[in-house]
């Protein structure tokens, strides 16, 4: 997984319930312990915290409220996700927190090249960073890398009935974030021209 595609999976953890709520995979900080896990090399926490505690739980939905809401500009003049439509960071606040995030943690360059690779530059942590901030940082820097990207360009979101995903436009005719939404979409389509026509008989 590139760093781009992280920021987006840490946007999209905020996701339609199958009820017609929203459901968080980042509840509590034992639902944030499972996703860390899960990319911990991403996170460049691969010996940190068993268990989050609250003051990372906060600064990670904190970081993920100004992700989101530079998502929402991002994709504009489309509308944004209707899960924070309604309750968007101000953006030079949602700025300000993921530069600052980013900032936790100071980096160095380091060039790698693997055999039959093109060489990489890589910033890698400098000093003995606590592991909370190694994680918040390295979801800044890559939402950081996302926003001055190509995939941001291509950011949209999805327009099926209750979802509140975003995702990255990867073909032309994409218009879901998932096969299933767009199933759903076209079924609420139907249901609406049914509706229509019946309202039109006499």
């Amino acid at each position: 997984m590139t760093a781009t595609r992280l920021a987006l999976e840490f946007a999209v953890t905020l996701r339609h319930d199958g009820h017609g709520g929203v459901a968080d995979d980042l509840a509590g900080p034992e639902g944030l312990a499972v996703w860390v896990r899960e990319r911990s090399a991403l996170l460049d926490c691969a010996a940190g915290p068993a268990l989050p505690d609250e003051a990372l739980h906060t600064a990670v939905r904190e970081l993920r409220a100004a992700v989101r809401s530079l998502f929402a500009r991002a994709v504009r003049p489309g509308p944004p996700s209707s899960a924070d439509a309604h309750r968007l960071l101000p953006e030079e606040e949602a700025l300000r927190r993921l530069n600052a995030a980013a900032a936790l943690v100071p980096t160095a360059p380091r060039l790698s090249w693997e055999p039959g690779a093109p060489p990489v530059v890589r910033h890698h942590p400098t000093g003995s960073p606590a592991s909370a901030d190694r994680i918040v940082a390295a979801l800044a820097r890559a939402a950081l890398d996302f926003f001055t990207g190509p995939d941001r360009a291509l950011l949209r979101a999805c327009p099926a009935p209750r979802c509140v995903r975003y995702f990255v436009k990867d073909h032309a005719r994409q218009e879901w974030c998932t096969p299933s939404c767009g199933n759903r979409a076209r079924v609420a389509r139907h249901h609406e021209r049914r509706r229509e026509v019946k309202d039109d008989a006499p």
